[in-house]
């Protein structure tokens, strides 16, 4: 069955429109918790992380301009200049509807050559039935697995090695949790 616009829910709602600027102005990744909830994982989430390329100031005010005429506002300021000095010091920031306190999507800047990665390969997902960029699944399960390591974050990787059985590729999962050793831990 087809998902249309209208059975979306709130969050998935959000984070198309979000997205849908973002793109005007960069690439970006949908990383994380939402992956695994779009791919069908049934908990409950109020934010979306999202990654984009390291931006000069004069591209991110540019980016946040749009997304302020959209009806989006920063939790942390309204100044394009005081956001991106957050940004630039790997500090993420927040987004809502301006109408809305939830959901939230968290937004930071790439900060080594494991994001930048992710950018390269990232991923649009059709199962999520969201026209999105996602990081890719090998990714999230690396992430989950040797970086994350809670219990949710655990069961989202079990979650997503089931759904994307055939897609999963142990091989860059392990290349890719090397990364994580030399570059996060």
């Amino acid at each position: 069955m087809e998902r249309r616009i209208s059975d979306r829910n709130l969050l998935d709602r959000f984070c198309i429109d979000f997205c849908n600027i973002v793109e005007k102005h960069c690439k970006y990744i949908i990383v994380s918790g939402f992956v695994a909830i779009s791919s069908g994982r049934a908990r409950g989430t109020e934010d979306i992380d999202m990654i984009i390329p390291r931006l000069s100031i004069e591209e991110f005010r540019r980016l946040h301009e749009d997304l302020a005429k959209n009806n989006f506002v920063c939790m942390q300021s309204d100044s394009p200049e005081e956001i991106y000095d957050y940004l630039k010091d790997n500090t993420s920031i927040r987004y809502t509807r301006d109408d809305l306190p939830l959901p939230e999507m968290e937004l930071k800047f790439a900060k080594d050559e494991l994001d930048n990665y992710q950018l390269q390969t990232r991923k649009k997902l059709p199962l999520t039935g969201l026209d999105i960029w996602f990081s890719s699944i090998d990714m999230n399960i690396a992430f989950k697995e040797e970086y994350l390591k809670s219990d949710k974050d655990l069961e989202d990787a079990k979650h997503l090695r089931m759904v994307y059985k055939e897609q999963v590729n142990e091989e860059e999962i392990s290349h890719i949790k090397k990364m994580i050793k030399r570059l996060r831990l």
